[in-house]
């Protein structure tokens, strides 16, 4: 019969009784008992409270990672690992070639280089402590301690 519920309200009730409920409601709406969560599994709290399992996690592993130099001129920016190469002449020959990072990093008027070097396969032992990086010269110092003085203009 044209205009009848009958088919509807029976693949309701079907859907029902195999544990298919009603989407999630527009958030407007009071919260019905049994109603699925109204956010995306991703953004889930707890699997406890939203039945859905959130994707595993794998906390990040943090390398030993040291700052070697910092300057706007790049050639000078490698001038300064060799420095550090030769003053640590022990753990530059235990570097392997992608544990020296060479970084183009960009400001809003500006433009650095920044080489790091990731420890890792160096003995804790010898791995040496951070130094002053050589060259030292950070574009964005001045305006990093300016921010960090608007954040807290107390000093505390």
């Amino acid at each position: 019969m044209a205009g009848s519920l009958e088919k509807l309200l029976e693949l309701a009730a079907k859907d029902e009784s195999e544990g298919l409920g009603d989407a999630p409601w527009p958030p407007h709406y009071r919260k019905m008992e049994g109603e699925a969560p109204r956010v995306a599994p991703s953004r889930a709290k707890s699997a406890s409270k939203s039945g859905v399992k959130p994707a595993a996690r794998s906390s990040r592993i943090k390398m030993p990672l040291i700052v070697i130099a910092n300057s706007p001129n790049k050639n000078a920016a490698l001038e300064g690992l060799e420095r550090w190469k030769r003053a640590h002449p022990q753990v530059a020959e235990l570097l392997a070639v992608d544990d020296v990072l060479v970084d183009s990093m960009r400001g809003r008027s500006s433009t650095w280089t920044r080489i790091r070097v990731n420890l890792r396969h160096v003995p804790e032992e010898l791995r040496p402590s951070q130094e002053t990086p050589d060259p030292d010269d950070d574009p964005t110092r001045e305006w990093r301690s300016m921010r960090a003085q608007k954040k807290d203009p107390e000093g505390d």
